[in-house]
């Protein structure tokens, strides 16, 4: 008898240590998912829910998420468009868990594919950054700058590293 309740012991201990060990195995793979969780996966999440984010600028800007990749963000409000580089977002509210993974398409698509979108459609924009704004379109996208023309002869590069937002007017 003495035996028995011996072994009934050991394997409560051997049970309750395997559970123990299964436990903290969970919350480890758990943590590494975590961590492998950027912000623009969760402002992907988001899209067709209404967020606030903070630029690096300090302004806010609030709408909701119409479209999202990985390097940008598009929030409508009230009509307006606002084209945000994910770079330029330095705090975000109303974030829930992230997105499944970027499609390899959508990984791709870089802040200059929808910029030259922009500068086809020809429409007025007011490109927000850090140095101030630019109103005008959006005649030329480079691989690091973009040119905003207010009118014949009156174009300024404007370095993509500098860009907050690019609104339309």
């Amino acid at each position: 008898m003495r035996w028995e309740a011996l072994f009934d012991d050991l394997e409560r201990q051997f049970l309750q240590a395997a559970r123990l060990a299964e436990d903290e195995e969970v919350a480890d793979l758990a943590e590494a998912e975590q961590a492998q969780v950027s912000l623009a996966d969760r402002l992907r999440a988001r899209q067709g829910r209404e967020v606030t984010v903070r630029l690096r600028d300090g302004s806010d800007v609030r709408g909701t998420v119409l479209d999202a990749a990985v390097q940008w963000l598009l929030l409508g409000d009230a009509g307006r468009r606002v084209l945000v580089p994910t770079s330029a977002v330095a705090a975000a509210r109303s974030l829930g868990v992230a997105a499944p993974e970027a499609p390899v398409v959508e990984r791709r698509l870089r802040l200059t594919h929808v910029l030259r979108a922009v500068a086809r459609e020809q429409s007025e924009v007011v490109v927000r950054t850090t140095a101030g704004d630019y109103r005008g379109r959006i005649t030329r996208v480079a691989a690091d700058h973009v040119d905003v023309e207010a009118g014949p002869g009156t174009a300024v590069a404007v370095a993509l590293a500098h860009v907050l937002a690019v609104q339309t007017a």
